[in-house]
Formats: C-alpha cells, sequence, structure tokens
C-alpha cells in the first residue's frame, strides 16, 4: 500500500507513453531552456563589465518589456493563423542567430554594449511570438483527458532548466568565459530546432482569423466574458506582481548576515517547483481546479509572507521552498483550465493573453519591491507584499465566482471540447 501511495505522487507519464510529438517537443524545450539560462546570466554580467554602472543591467529588463506587451499580442494573432510548428521553427533558428552574434561581439577585441540592448530586444521580440505558439500546440498534441498530466510534465522541464541552468552558467561564465556561453546557447537553439522540426506540422484552423488587431479584440472579448479564465490571469498577475521577492533577496541576505546564502534563496523558489512536478500525479485527480489556482496563489503570499518575518536564514530558505511549491501548484491548475476550455481557434491569442500575465507581473515586481524596500524597509517589503498578495487573492475569489465555481467534470466550455476532441476536431497522435 505504502508503494502503491508512492506511485501515486509520480508525475503521471500518460502524455509521454501517448503522444511522439510530445516526447520531442518536451525534449526540445529542456535543451533549449537550459541553453537560454547561459545567456541569461552571461548578458548581465557582461553588460555590468562593460559599464560597471548597476542602471545599465537593469536597463536590460526595460528594453525586454516593450516587446513581451506588443509582440506576445501579436505572437497570439499569428499562432492562430500560421502553422504552429513553422513559426516555432522559425523563432528558434532566429533565436540561434542572435546567441551567434552575442558570440561574435564577445570576441571582439572591444566588444560593444549597444549590441547586447538590441539582442535583449529582438530575442524579447522572438520569445513573445513563439511562447504562445508553443503554448496553444500542446492541446494538439496531448488527449484531452492528459492535458493536466501535460502541463505537470512541461512544469517538470521548467524548473529543472531552472534550478540547473543558472548553476552551470555561472561556472561556464566564471571559467570559461562570456564567449563559450553564447556558444553553448547558440548550440542548443540549433539542437532544439532539429528536433522540433521533426513533429507534425499543425496548420491554422480552417476557422482561425488571420493576425490583425481586431483578431486579437476578438480574443480579448472571449477572455473577458469568461471570468474564471479572467480569474486565472487576474490571480497570477496579482501573485507575481505584488510578492515576487528577486529583485531584494540580495539586501535580504545582507540583512541576515548570511550573503553565503544568496545563491541557495534564487534556487529554492525553483527547487520548491521542481519538488511539486515531481510528485505532481495527484493533480490528474483534482477537478475543482480554480480553487486549487486560489488557494495555491494564496499559499504563495503567505509563504512569501513568512520569509520576510522570520529571522533564521534557513527558515528563508524554507519559506521560498515552499512558495516556489505552492506557485507551480497554481501555475498547473492554470495551465489545465487554459488548455481543456479554450477553443482551438483562439488558442493562440489568449496564450498571448497569458504571456502578459506571467511575464509583465514578475517585471512590475522589481519595482514595487525595490521600492517598498527604499520606503519600509528591506524584510518589510518582502511579507508586506506576501500579505498583499493573499489579501488580493481573496478579494478576486469573492469578486469572482465563476473561478471558484468551475469544475472541469460539469463546466460547459471542457464538455464542448472534449466532444470536439471525441470527434476528431482535434487530433493527438
Amino acid at each position: 500500500m505504502v508503494i502503491d501511495s508512492l506511485r501515486a505522487l509520480l508525475p503521471d507519464l500518460a502524455p509521454w507513453r501517448a503522444s511522439r510529438d510530445f516526447r520531442r517537443l518536451w525534449f526540445s524545450g529542456l535543451v533549449s531552456n537550459f541553453g537560454s539560462f547561459l545567456t541569461f546570466v552571461a548578458l548581465p554580467v557582461q553588460v555590468k563589465e562593460l559599464t560597471g554602472s548597476a542602471a545599465a543591467v537593469g536597463a536590460i529588463g526595460a528594453v525586454e518589456l516593450v516587446p513581451l506587451v506588443v509582440f506576445g499580442l501579436y505572437g497570439g494573432a499569428l499562432a492562430d493563423a500560421l502553422d504552429k510548428r513553422t513559426l516555432i521553427v522559425r523563432t528558434e533558428v532566429g533565436q540561434g542567430l542572435l546567441s551567434a552574434a552575442l558570440l561574435v561581439n564577445a570576441l571582439l577585441p572591444e566588444p560593444a554594449v549597444w549590441p547586447l540592448y538590441l539582442v535583449a530586444g529582438l530575442s524579447a521580440v522572438l520569445f513573445s511570438v513563439q511562447r504562445p505558439a508553443l503554448d496553444s500546440l500542446w492541446p494538439r498534441i496531448v488527449a484531452h483527458e492528459h492535458l493536466p498530466a501535460a502541463t505537470a510534465l512541461n512544469s517538470l522541464r521548467w524548473t529543472v532548466g531552472g534550478v540547473a541552468g543558472p548553476a552551470v552558467a555561472g561556472i561556464v561564465v566564471a571559467y570559461a568565459g562570456l564567449g563559450w556561453a553564447y556558444a553553448g546557447d547558440a548550440f542548443t537553439f540549433a539542437v532544439s530546432a532539429a528536433l522540433t522540426v521533426r513533429i507534425a506540422s499543425s496548420p491554422a484552423a480552417h476557422e482561425a482569423a488571420k493576425p490583425s488587431w481586431r483578431a486579437i479584440a476578438e480574443g480579448a472579448r472571449y477572455a473577458w466574458g469568461r471570468k474564471e479564465l479572467l480569474g486565472t490571469y487576474a490571480v497570477d498577475l496579482a501573485a507575481m506582481f505584488l510578492a515576487m521577492p528577486l529583485a531584494v533577496l540580495p539586501f535580504l541576505a545582507d540583512e541576515l548576515d548570511a550573503e553565503w546564502s544568496l545563491g541557495l534563496m534564487y534556487a529554492s523558489l525553483p527547487a520548491g517547483a521542481m519538488l511539486v512536478s515531481l510528485t505532481s500525479g495527484w493533480t490528474s485527480r483534482v477537478h475543482r481546479h480554480g480553487r486549487a489556482v486560489v488557494v495555491a496563489a494564496a499559499l504563495w503570499g503567505g509563504a512569501i509572507a513568512g520569509a520576510g518575518l522570520v529571522g533564521d536564514v534557513w527558515l528563508v530558505l524554507l519559506c521560498l521552498t515552499l512558495a516556489g511549491g505552492c506557485d507551480m501548484v497554481s501555475g498547473i491548475f492554470r495551465g489545465a483550465m487554459w488548455n481543456q476550455t479554450i477553443p482551438d481557434e483562439l488558442r493562440g491569442r489568449l496564450a498571448g493573453i497569458e504571456l502578459l500575465s506571467y511575464s509583465v507581473g514578475p517585471t512590475g515586481a522589481q519595482i514595487r519591491s525595490g521600492g517598498f524596500a527604499a520606503w519600509l524597509g528591506v524584510r518589510t517589503s518582502v511579507w508586506s507584499g506576501g500579505a498583499l498578495c493573499a489579501g488580493a487573492v481573496g478579494l478576486l475569489a469573492l469578486c469572482l465566482p465563476a473561478l471558484m465555481r468551475y469544475d472541469v467534470r460539469t463546466d460547459a466550455h471542457a464538455a464542448r471540447e472534449r466532444e470536439r476532441r471525441a470527434a476528431g476536431a482535434v487530433s493527438a497522435p
């Protein structure tokens, strides 16, 4: 019985066994995600070395923000109107070329600063175009009933990269040099593109609208009419904007007289997420996804508040690990709601809106947490952000009862998608 209970906690591998394209796309994402962390670490290090300015390093985020907003929405429209596989492959190749450009600049006798910002902005454009296509492709290659398990497996892919990638990147940058980091990233994009090109083509749905601002507005109107979906976006945005503490962690480590713990603090959030991903078998047996999203997001806020209140560094690390796990639970059930209920012809545009909810929040959190830290102190910034998050999530749950009522077994939109899949409207190999 104990063995059976332990097996029930392990990730559900049904999508892996049933879909060859899922396996290829999963490995493709694992490789490119790992490589991306090489540049994620190397780029700010190079800006710091060339300028010696913290403001110059922070400006990388500002350069990336506008493309994320603008091209995330338009990328969603492109994902609905074009072949998704082709879009993903071309953006992977584009990312590889950008990494190669960084390599060439790094090898110059006197590397320039402006190409670093240009590449950061262009990379944000390609990411914003690719991500909606990728997110809207999963429901086409995975059976409807396997989508929650697929979301958990994809989360595992991201968290493995989030834990291992920065650690390896730090070693490569410190001991091999920036050029090797950029070269490694370019190579992983080439491998990823080679894997992705082998999956089946994924043309636009017959009823898909051509990419336009009118098509984007249609997707926004659909999202506004689905209050349970609107709730997932609002909850995620509130959780990230109010409680994401990454910007002040270096100062928190200093206040705790534990400068050595900074790396562990950064690793704690993805480590907690990875632990949930590795024991995610139970998520397939949860049906009230909206309630799970709300509870997990509130617990995320509570754990972040705890990290700001406790005075022992090991308790801080424990709170951050718990927070990362709660955020992953919320993400798994948000993904399940999105993938199991959104019509195929709208999925790309809705994925563009999702991109805004989980990318703009952390960027804005840097401003909120830094401002609160300067005004009220570092630890107050952390615990107050967590408390505000928990309160905001509770208020959103009261204002959006459709989110709390959502049950995948009885929801009309989920039932309609199940019927479409059963009738062969969307096939999964």
